[in-house]
């Protein structure tokens, strides 16, 4: 098959597009690479049919593919708060271009979407039923209130057009290919360990996240593509939640870092807790994560440490 790609060249969409290649797929990988990089997907060609379109999600388009994987936005605070008005335009308008030549060429589409649709939530673990609890000026609303739009675009083109819809929301995820300075927490305090400088937490340390590897993200997102009729959200991510004083610890102790933590006030509207409930994922896509953290976080070390 022939696969569409958008943000293509970003983290989480580079790997997507290596995972699809190694499968014998031909992939097209478009980005305006205003985020994404190019040697995320550099050698990728040497792996099958791959082709780079550099190009704005914004701006309609049109490639000849059998399925599309939108991926395309800015998606730490660092980057959308920094362009707030451009996340949302590619939140929805990139969306909606995807669905468009979904309906035109009659072929699957899945949307990235992200646990942040549910903001600051009341209730953890969240499940897809939960609505969320977001704040729609905030400094994060670009980002959250542009995904939720998003989903609600893709429903709403199935329920009209008959358009055939995926819906992925993404948890914290890392590996290697995340950018150095886009503020993620683990990036942050990886850099930070390896440099022997202080490792930043903000608040108390104690609210939490669930991380999952690339690897095993990307085995969602595929699984997710394949399962025919299914067109609710589903959560992927890993159902096992650590403190933010807890990672950075473990860091320290993977890197043998000589590093102390700084603690910094807590940024507006930084949720208490992200932890998904994983059941729909389990029971639907046979789908669960594999890579422990102390492995994954080896493995994300070792890229940093090579990169800087």
């Amino acid at each position: 098959m022939r696969f569409l790609v958008t943000g293509g060249g970003g983290f989480l969409g580079s790997h997507l597009c290596e995972r699809l290649l190694k499968s014998g797929h031909s992939v097209v990988a478009l980005d305006d690479f205003s985020n994404g990089e190019r040697e995320n997907i550099r050698g990728l060609g040497d792996l099958g049919e791959f082709e780079v379109l550099e190009y704005d999600v914004t701006m309609p388009f049109h490639v000849d593919v059998d399925g599309i994987f939108n991926l395309a936005c800015p998606a730490s605070p660092i980057q959308y708060q920094r362009h707030p008005t451009r996340t949302t335009k590619t939140a929805i308008l990139g969306a909606i271009n995807c669905l468009e030549l979904a309906k035109k060429l009659d072929v699957p589409v899945l949307q990235a979407s992200t646990s942040e649709v549910y903001g600051d939530p009341l209730e953890s673990p969240q499940v897809e039923e939960y609505w969320g609890n977001v704040n729609p000026i905030g400094i994060r609303a670009c980002y959250d209130e542009g995904k939720r739009a998003a989903e609600t675009l893709f429903v709403d083109y199935h329920r009209e057009f008959s358009v055939d819809i995926r819906i992925a929301r993404i948890f914290n995820t890392y590996g290697p290919r995340m950018a150095l300075n886009d503020g993620r927490v683990v990036t942050q305090l990886v850099t930070q360990a390896l440099r022997g400088e202080p490792l930043t937490i903000y608040g108390d340390g104690e609210q939490t996240r669930s991380f999952c590897y690339v690897d095993d993200l990307v085995s969602g997102i595929v699984a997710l593509f394949f399962a025919t009729g299914e067109h609710r959200p589903i959560n992927l991510g890993n159902p096992a939640p650590i403190s933010m004083a807890q990672l950075a610890a473990e860091v320290i102790y993977l890197t043998a870092s000589p590093s102390r933590v700084s603690y910094l006030p807590l940024p507006q509207d930084d949720p208490a807790s992200r932890e998904p409930d994983i059941q729909r994922a389990t029971k639907v896509l046979d789908w669960h994560p594999l890579v422990e953290r102390k492995d994954g976080l080896a493995a994300t070390i070792a890229d940093i440490r090579s990169r800087m």
